[in-house]
């Protein structure tokens, strides 16, 4: 019984040792010999502008024109006067810590909405637009405790964002989140309200 077990396994073994040299160098020859293949069939490229039912692409296309990169950047204290930080870290020329958030521009004037987060304690904030260009920014206003900040540039032609009307949001309705965080292009994502009221 044990001579027949040792043969079974090893012609199984062989077998799919065969199977695995066969499917890696000539898959065909394995298409062939089945006879039934997978058909695939695959969309047209349909009407010009037409998308498919819930697609959000034309909305995140209106608003994402006027959402902004904020680069910050804040001076440290010089510690190069110390002669114990020289020592240990060396002649050091950047005194400086940089940030990085998102915002949205909300009036053809120039107002832009962001974090206090992110722009808080910062002493230089340089905001990008979508289409490159650069600006710098002064802070209007802050509020810490909802996290919101206002901030004012001084360039022409504008994309302001129209806003909606916020009584009218209900609970379950979708909703879209456009940023530019790192600087390295918009990124947009989707969700829906799920609450209202809150404080």
């Amino acid at each position: 019984m044990r001579r027949y077990w040792l043969f079974f396994s090893q012609t199984v073994t062989v077998l799919l040792a065969a199977w695995f040299i066969v499917a890696t160098l000539k898959p065909q020859w394995l298409r062939n010999a089945g006879g039934t293949g997978v058909t695939l069939l695959q969309a047209g490229p349909g009407e010009s502008g037409h998308r498919p039912a819930g697609s959000l692409s034309q909305a995140a296309r209106a608003a994402s024109p006027s959402v902004v990169s904020i680069n910050t950047s804040q001076k440290r204290a010089s510690r190069t006067q110390d002669p114990w930080f020289r020592f240990f870290y060396g002649d050091q020329d950047d005194n400086a810590s940089a940030g990085l958030g998102s915002g949205v521009i909300v009036s053809p004037e120039g107002h832009i909405l962001t974090n206090n987060h992110v722009i808080e304690d910062a002493d230089d904030i340089e905001v990008v637009l979508a289409d490159g260009r650069r600006a710098s920014a002064q802070v209007i206003g802050t509020d810490p405790d909802t996290d919101l900040a206002l901030l004012k540039i001084g360039l022409d032609k504008l994309p302001a964002i129209v806003l909606g009307q916020s009584e009218q949001l209900q609970v379950g309705d979708v909703v879209l989140a456009i940023g530019n965080p790192f600087g390295v292009g918009q990124t947009v994502t989707s969700g829906i309200v799920s609450a209202l009221g809150r404080s």
